[in-house]
């Protein structure tokens, strides 16, 4: 049985597989940009921290549509941008009410961390234009087309984002095939469930 609590970007571990559910308008996409912040870092204890501190084309983000993987993109290339200002300028720069990113300063007492982390949040937002950040069915092409040998797909494989002409297709290729041979009372069990094509499809 597992129990809901609210989740704190700051202390959120960033290792083995967590499941978030959020509703509409709870702050979904501020708080991915806070966790990617802290992955570019490395930032965590020895239990939640990830592995190593990781740059944008080793962070997999996956949303449902065009629109908001453009959103995604510019919002987590902001905040990266924001926090590389603070941590090269110190507290004095720190957004009023922003708990998130003082913590994560208070977390680099020493003028070389901060830098350093400075320096590692700048490289990764002028890495964004590579960050893996794709709707579903656009990293599925992606991953065909990379290893087009092991699964025996071609290199080239055409998006249709509407399926029902397919399916339309099939369900006439299969009546073609399957129904119309038939006679007597299998034809008549057939028919007695689908009485024609549409109703199969």
């Amino acid at each position: 049985m597992s129990t809901a609590h609210a989740l704190n970007a700051h202390s959120f571990p960033l290792r083995g597989s967590h499941l978030i559910e959020a509703s509409a308008g709870t702050g979904k996409t501020w708080t991915i940009a806070a966790l990617y912040v802290r992955l570019v870092l490395g930032h965590g204890d020895d239990a939640s921290a990830p592995v190593r501190a990781l740059l944008p084309q080793d962070v997999l983000v996956m949303t449902f549509t065009r629109a908001a993987t453009r959103e995604l993109s510019d919002r987590i290339r902001a905040r990266l941008l924001e926090a590389a200002q603070v941590f090269r300028t110190g507290p004095q720069t720190l957004p009023a009410g922003d708990e998130f990113l003082a913590a994560l300063l208070a977390s680099c007492p020493g003028e070389a961390e901060r830098q350093q982390a400075a320096w590692r949040l700048a490289l990764a937002a002028e890495g964004m234009d590579d960050a893996a950040i794709h709707t579903i069915d656009a990293w599925c092409q992606r991953m065909l087309r990379e290893h087009a040998f092991d699964s025996g797909q071609l290199f080239e494989e055409e998006l249709v984002p509407d399926e029902a002409q397919l399916l339309t297709q099939a369900a006439h290729d299969h009546w073609r095939q399957q129904v119309y041979p038939l006679r007597g009372e299998l034809l008549d069990e057939a028919l007695a469930l689908w009485p024609d094509v549409t109703a199969l499809q």
